[in-house]
């Protein structure tokens, strides 16, 4: 008994000196990773409560828009006549106003078309050798401003600057007051297929029938906010959009064959459908199966007999947006279902031409319907009356439609990467109508609030879309080879879009990453989906900042999160916990010497494993759309890729410590295990430790990250247990991101050669296989 004493006295002196030694004098080990975020974030005020919700004194400005539009299709240009209202809901007093005119993003002087640095590379390509010459090839392009004038035609002064123009007020525009102006223009439709941008048209080979997907068409209004006047940070094509929230009513004059799918409602179909459209619209209103309004057969014929000279106009109205986009094709197919969403309806609806029927027809709307049924189950209600997904080889969101790609070769066969692509980027789009669209971030300055959020929502629908969907964001493992990147090519979160190296890991992934590692290990799921969904509700037709939501997702769960900004916002540093050595030991009566066994490295374990995610959405019960809707399972829902199974070898230690005969009862079942742990990454993080008992069993622990706050680099810790341990595995479910798995283990396996690492790469990717199993497979037959 005195040998017990003694031990734990020893144990418990070092701990104690170890403190004070920290206190007394501070070392590198020491840092400041779990202080208070403080002055980096802007001090709170009326307008932004330190609470993360809106001041009571919030503000935020308005513009309605009434525009005439034309598609000039035979030579390829759009004109238009729109007037705009601007409501000055600030306290302060505006003497001119800033509007954006994107498309002069693809004028040949443009700025942004030759700022960033350019190599050869070889072998060299024509499309290399003509990107040296972007200038010849945007000959003609940008906005031409025809007259900018008060509403009684009065001309207004004007200034442009590359993709910004201020208008000048007649006298001065004073809080609480609205000013009407009016502006013509026109410009040259790019072929976005050739040289870039999210809005053009795109042709079908030698076929003259285009699809034309028109956005950031018209000049719109920059927001004027109360944390940074007046944004007008230029577009360079990749910060994408910081706009003010409005109405619209919006005619459309194109092509008498073409069809439109819009942003906002139309009112008048009877005038532009024909009898048997307009019966079918009719119908869907109350489809739970998506029904062709205009039909495969239908576009077909439009494209052979196109009609030259006449037009039509839709007209369309949106009420409380921040944007405005359409598509207008003779080519587009479109179908529609009904998805109620509380107690109102939303139609969800796809607009797609024959290219991508295989997989539109079947998929596209019932992604739509699932989307904002998820989205609205962790936001809020979806409030608009319309969700639509346009296929147009391309990925790009604005409010009520979106564009996007998956199209089938022409057997009508896809490969998975196809399918699965498809499915992630329509969930990925209409998923923004929720960020930015409604909870209405600065896009210009800060892509992750946008991209990462919505990101992360992505992956949550597309695991209640199937347990199985093969997401490529939101498992920490998938962050992992980025973080490993050298320091030079990584920056925080935190960076302003414009100046992000990697921008997919950076602006999609990472915050993504960070915001499921946050619901599944340090906050938990109840916790954290009611702090987001209560940011989402407060910023709802808002304009939130960083810190609103930092705030808010603090203030509605309790949980101290800025040591977890820190990390995974403000800094670069990976997280790579190691498990340095293990001192185990147990009483017993013959005596024995207290042995120390280093780790032995550790085989990552295959791809293929059930990520913490799935099993707990299993365990939950959750039912999933491809069982409840069996029409949805295809090929790849039964196809199997083959993958490595390699058997893991358990090596086991144990020692002695003396302890009394008398007391040898009470002690002689336990076992203790004191492991010591060092910060290799930098990053701190909770500790998941997984036990593996002699009899087969297993345990998970989980240890707050705040067992770094005294000691940023090393601690250590000292378990009991009432059976003996066979295995020690950090971070088994791979919840952590941790870069280096190889130091995570206490067992002895064999660590893969560079080929082995390879081939179980390659196998791994399963389901991604571009050799399109799916055409192997009907060939055999």
């Amino acid at each position: 008994m005195n040998r017990i004493l003694l031990l734990l006295w020893i144990c418990g002196s070092a701990f104690v000196l170890q403190a004070q030694n920290l206190r007394n004098n501070p070392s590198s080990n020491h840092g400041n990773k779990f202080e208070q975020l403080g002055t980096i974030l802007p001090d709170a005020n009326t307008y932004r409560a330190a609470s993360g919700a809106p001041g009571h004194q919030y503000w935020q400005q308005q513009a309605d828009y009434k525009i005439e539009a034309f598609l000039d299709e035979a030579n390829l240009r759009l004109h238009g006549d729109e007037q705009i209202t601007y409501h000055n809901n600030s306290p302060d007093v505006l003497s001119y106003v800033w509007l954006q005119l994107d498309e002069n993003q693809h004028q040949s002087n443009a700025e942004s078309n030759n700022f960033d640095g350019s190599e050869k590379s070889y072998p060299l390509s024509v499309g290399q050798l003509e990107g040296l010459e972007f200038r010849k090839n945007l000959e003609g392009y940008g906005v031409n401003i025809l007259s900018v004038t008060d509403t009684f035609g009065n001309p207004l002064k004007y200034t442009i600057n590359q993709t910004m123009m201020r208008v000048e007020l007649k006298s001065p525009l004073k809080s609480k007051s609205k000013f009407s102006f009016r502006i013509k223009w026109n410009y040259k439709i790019p072929e976005r297929m050739k040289i870039g941008g999210r809005g053009g048209y795109e042709r079908f080979g030698s076929d003259s029938n285009c699809t034309f997907t028109i956005s950031q068409w018209y000049p719109r209004m920059c927001v004027y906010s109360d944390y940074q006047g007046w944004n007008h940070k230029q577009f360079t094509g990749r910060g994408e959009f910081s706009l003010v929230f409005g109405n619209f009513e919006v005619n459309m004059k194109v092509p008498a064959d073409h069809v439109v799918g819009s942003t906002g409602t139309c009112s008048n179909y009877a005038e532009v459908l024909t009898k048997e459209q307009l019966a079918r619209w009719n119908k869907a209103q109350t489809a739970t199966e998506p029904i062709e309004i205009v039909s495969l057969e239908e576009a077909k014929q439009r494209e052979l007999n196109p009609i030259k000279g006449q037009y039509k106009i839709w007209k369309y109205k949106a009420v409380n947006v921040r944007d405005f986009a359409w598509g207008s094709s003779r080519k587009f197919v479109w179908d529609a279902m009904a998805e109620p969403v509380e107690s109102k309806k939303v139609m969800c609806m796809s607009y797609y031409p024959k290219e991508a029927y295989g997989l539109y027809r079947k998929y596209s709307s019932k992604v739509v319907a699932q989307t904002i049924r998820t989205y609205s189950k962790f936001t809020i209600p979806y409030p608009y009356p319309v969700a639509i997904s346009v296929e147009a080889a391309s990925g790009m969101e604005y409010p009520m439609i979106c564009f996007n790609f998956g199209r089938t070769e022409e057997d009508g066969t896809y490969s998975a990467r196809t399918k699965y692509g498809m499915i992630g980027v329509i969930i990925h789009e209409v998923g923004h109508n929720f960020f930015p669209m409604i909870i209405n971030s600065d896009e210009r300055q800060w892509s992750w609030m946008d991209e990462g959020l919505n990101t992360f929502v992505q992956f949550l629908t597309e695991q209640e879309f199937d347990n199985n969907y093969p997401s490529s964001r939101g498992p920490a493992h998938k962050i992992v080879d980025y973080m490993r990147l050298p320091k030079n090519q990584l920056e925080p979160i935190m960076t302003n879009s414009e100046n992000i190296i990697q921008f997919g890991p950076n602006a999609y992934a990472k915050p993504a990453t960070a915001l499921n590692i946050l619901r599944e290990t340090v906050m938990g799921r109840e916790l954290f989906d009611y702090a987001f969904k209560e940011y989402c509700k407060r910023w709802a037709f808002k304009h939130p900042s960083p810190a609103d939501f930092f705030r808010s997702m603090e203030d509605a769960s309790a949980v101290d999160l800025d040591w977890y900004w820190r990390a995974w916002f403000y800094d670069i540093e990976p997280v790579d916990i190691s498990l340095d050595s293990v001192f185990v030991f147990r009483a017993d009566v013959p005596k024995a010497p207290l042995e120390k066994f280093e780790t032995r490295r550790s085989r990552p374990e295959p791809e293929e494993f059930i990520h913490v995610s799935r099993q707990r959405n299993l365990a939950s019960g959750m039912v999933f759309l491809v069982d409840k809707d069996t029409s949805l399972r295809d090929f790849y829902y039964y196809y199997k890729p083959t993958t490595d199974t390699s058997s893991r070898r358990v090596n086991r230690y144990e020692s002695t410590t003396p302890i009394t005969e008398a007391d040898f009862e009470k002690y002689k079942d336990k076992y203790y295990y004191e492991l010591h742990f060092s910060n290799k990454g930098g990053s701190v993080m909770p500790i998941i430790v997984e036990w593996t008992y002699e009899d087969g069993t297993k345990e998970v622990e989980y240890i707050n990250a705040y067992i770094w706050r005294k000691n940023e680099k090393e601690v250590i810790k000292t378990f009991a247990k009432d059976k003996k341990v066979v295995g020690i595995q950090l971070d088994p479910y791979k919840e952590t991101a941790d870069i280096d798995e190889r130091n995570n283990a206490w067992t002895k396996e064999l660590t893969p050669t560079a080929f082995e690492l390879y081939k179980s790469k390659t196998l791994g990717r399963g389901q991604y296989d571009d050799a399109n199993p799916m055409k192997k497979a009907r060939q055999g037959n």
